[in-house]
């Protein structure tokens, strides 16, 4: 037995090597900066490859239909690319045809400007022939006269002048100047050199534009070799789970760029529609700007809404048309926020408001430009990726919209911080959904089973169950709205079993048996003491009802139900509830033949049901008086 043991402990140090020990969090820090930077530096490459993926997630669809149509792979791909050139040709020449109609109309629009300067000056002019914006002028132009004079000095200050008087100068001498160097430059600036400085900041987004071409031609023509590289570079040995990474990744993506696409027309069309009842020109161009633009996030709808603000000053030389254009973005940019979005979206992208604000500044400032418009699908791909990556779940913690902690938790926390207000808000939000009965078994009763978990655990001190206790009668005495019981209702006596948390568990019981017109009274399991019982009294008592949040305390329980039942009689019958049991465990059937209860119960709607059968009258309160 000596030799077993021994050999037991040698081959305990082998087992623990051969578990992978988890990433602390140094190594997820450097991870994750090697990654950022990573993405700062690479930009030029991984900016047409994210574009490139994300062209292939909106044109994916339609070549898999052309596909389905025999049309062939090949075939497909390049009638949905061409179809998509036709279509960034046609919106360009609509651009440019209405952007020359403005240009004609530019001297006219500049008269209406000066015009409406020269009525704001004299809207602004005080006493006098001087404005406010004339002497706000004329004082910062003379700051500026006396910070120059300030800051040239004379000779005499400069540093190693020699002191003294100065020396008089002849009137009859002029005064003498220096030399000015002159340089002949001899560089001959050829065609090529010009046509460099030309077309030099042009051809960068040419070259992005080309690349994100060849990328979603082959993306799209090898999309399955592509999955299939991806399922073995990441999870071949999962491929159920990557697998439906994938699919999520993709559905969330696609539909966000659907309903995006959507919402864009829904607000880019009234746009158009009111700048041409306004009288606004070109609102063609406009409704077209503000579509497009729209796909940038937070930038987009304020840049498409300047221009045709700025025209309208230059278009009408009153303050009507300005105002009427303010008033028509504001409008449609607050339907579109605040009906159509939540509408369309739902639960598309699976992101936080506040993870798609920090996502698109941290984006921009990787990328560009370019970042602000990948932003959101980037940050849907990691956030899928912290969903189905149990290393990374805490990407699904930060940006996702899921819940991070359930409803009893919440009512937990908030009485364990002393803040019962926000509790009775989530228990009244619940109560309007369901029956206080659901209310109790399914948000109230697992809060305290929470916090006994905590106080067997020794993290609960007797400070915090108090403030749990006190919280939970508060928040049962906020949710009271019924009358007071009759004097001839039966009367039922909720005991707490060990601590002030089954006496609060007792508290909810009382407050569901008060609703359906029992009297009801709380005892404290101070109350039940050797000592102290005999206070309590045996006349007028219908039922004793012992409440116990930790159901592995039986040996306290049967204790207690033999002290009732010595005190009580055999006449009055004795509930033992264990809140915390599973009603198919051992632990009922245990309580039942070890103690001398009389039934045992398990939840609130057992409770009740108990009751029933010793024939305490469970009735709906009595309607009060008006």
């Amino acid at each position: 037995m000596a030799e077993d043991t021994a050999r037991r402990l040698q081959a305990r140090p082998i087992a623990v090597t051969k578990a992978a020990p988890p990433a602390n969090t140094q190594t997820i820090l450097l991870i994750i900066t090697l990654i950022v930077v990573t993405l700062y530096v690479a930009a030029d490459i991984l900016m047409p490859i994210a574009l490139a993926v994300l062209l292939g997630f909106v044109l994916t669809p339609i070549v898999t239909r052309l596909e389905r149509w025999r049309l062939g792979r090949v075939p497909s791909v390049l009638a949905v690319v061409a179809l998509l050139f036709l279509a960034i040709i046609g919106f360009g020449a609509v651009v440019g045809s209405q952007l020359g109609d403005l240009a004609d109309n530019l001297p006219t629009y500049q008269r209406n400007i000066h015009t409406k300067m020269e009525s704001l000056r004299s809207v602004t002019a005080s006493a006098g022939d001087r404005g406010v914006l004339k002497q706000a002028t004329d004082a910062f132009r003379d700051l500026q006269q006396e910070l120059e004079r300030a800051t040239a000095g004379t000779p005499a200050d400069q540093p190693g002048a020699a002191a003294g008087p100065a020396p008089q100068a002849n009137p009859a001498t002029p005064p003498r100047r220096d030399p000015v160097p002159v340089r002949i430059d001899q560089s001959d600036s050829g065609v090529f050199d010009l046509v460099g400085r030309v077309l030099g900041p042009a051809m960068t987004p040419i070259a992005t534009a080309g690349l994100v071409l060849v990328f979603t031609i082959f993306m799209l023509l090898q999309r399955e070799d592509l999955r299939d590289r991806l399922i073995r570079l990441v999870g071949s040995g999962d491929l159920s789970r990557t697998t439906e990474a994938m699919n999520d990744a993709g559905e969330r993506v696609s539909r966000y760029l659907l309903m995006q696409v959507v919402v864009n027309v829904t607000y880019g069309l009234p746009i158009g529609v009111g700048l041409w009842l306004l009288g606004v020109p070109n609102p063609l161009l406009w409704g077209l700007l503000a579509t497009v633009l729209r796909f940038i996030p937070f930038l987009g709808p304020v840049i498409a809404s300047a221009f045709p603000i700025l025209l309208s000053f230059a278009v009408d030389t009153g303050w009507t048309l300005p105002l009427l254009c303010i008033a028509l973005f504001v409008a449609v940019e607050l339907f579109s926020n605040n009906v159509v979005e939540p509408w369309l979206y739902g639960s598309a992208t699976g992101l936080s408001s506040l993870a798609i604000i920090v996502a698109a500044v941290v984006w921009t400032t990787l990328w560009g430009p370019v970042g602000l418009l990948l932003a959101t699908p980037l940050t849907v791909c990691l956030v899928v990726l912290g969903r189905h990556v149990p290393q990374l779940h805490f990407l699904e913690v930060m940006l996702g919209d899921r819940p991070v902690l359930p409803d009893e938790a919440k009512v937990y926390q908030r009485l364990l911080a002393r803040d019962p207000v926000e509790a009775t808000e989530l228990a009244e939000e619940r109560l309007g959904k369901c029956t206080p009965v659901e209310l109790a078994d399914g948000l109230l009763l697992p809060a305290l089973s929470l916090a006994e978990q905590d106080r067997q655990r020794g993290s609960l001190n007797p400070e915090g169950r108090q403030a749990v206790a006190e919280g939970m009668a508060g928040l049962l005495d906020e949710l009271t709205e019924t009358a007071a019981a009759s004097g001839e209702a039966p009367r039922v006596l909720c005991v707490g079993a060990r601590n002030n948390l089954d006496e609060a568990a007792a508290g909810l019981l009382a407050y569901l048996l008060s609703g359906r017109g029992l009297r009801t009274d709380v005892i404290p399991c101070e109350s039940v003491s050797t000592r102290a019982i005999a206070s309590l009294g045996t006349s007028g008592v219908d039922a004793v009802v012992l409440s116990s949040l930790n159901p592995s305390a039986l040996g306290h329980c049967r204790r207690m139900v033999r002290r009732l039942r010595l005190h009580f009689g055999p006449r009055v019958p004795i509930l033992l509830c264990l809140w915390s049991a599973h009603p198919e465990s051992e632990v009922p059937e245990r309580a039942g033949s070890e103690t001398d209860a009389t039934l045992i119960a398990t939840g609130m709607a057992g409770a009740l049901a108990k009751l029933e059968e010793l024939d305490i009258a469970v009735t709906p309160a009595p309607a009060a008086a008006p």
